[in-house]
């Protein structure tokens, strides 16, 4: 396996522990490449839910942008829950699982196909 399997397979295992949720291991791949070279980043693999500037870069880059979404209070409400479903002890939240929550939240799988 490669470093970016070992990546899925942790973000995998996270999922599980900190959310109660069993990934879609090949959404979850495809979740993971759309972040491109960031997971290898450590600063900019994780999400700081306490970061106001880092989660309007996820809400405009990544639900407007990537997924097309129209701004509006339902993606603030969206990222507070995932935020509140991982966990608001969890320091660092990664960003492959924050997009793949998000993804699902909204039904929008089809994005990576």
């Amino acid at each position: 396996m490669g470093k970016r399997d070992d990546l899925i397979e942790k973000y995998a295992a996270d999922m599980k522990e900190k959310c109660g949720v069993t990934a879609d291991m090949d959404f979850l791949r495809k979740v993971t490449i759309g972040c491109g070279p960031a997971i290898y980043n450590r600063d900019a693999s994780t999400v700081s839910a306490s970061d106001q500037a880092e989660l309007d870069t996820v809400k405009n880059n990544f639900l407007i942008k990537k997924l097309g979404l129209k701004d509006g209070p339902e993606l603030d409400k969206a990222i507070d829950s995932v935020m509140e479903q991982y966990g608001k002890s969890t320091k660092s939240k990664y960003r492959a699982v924050v997009y793949y929550l998000l993804a699902k939240h909204f039904n929008k799988e089809s994005v990576y196909k």
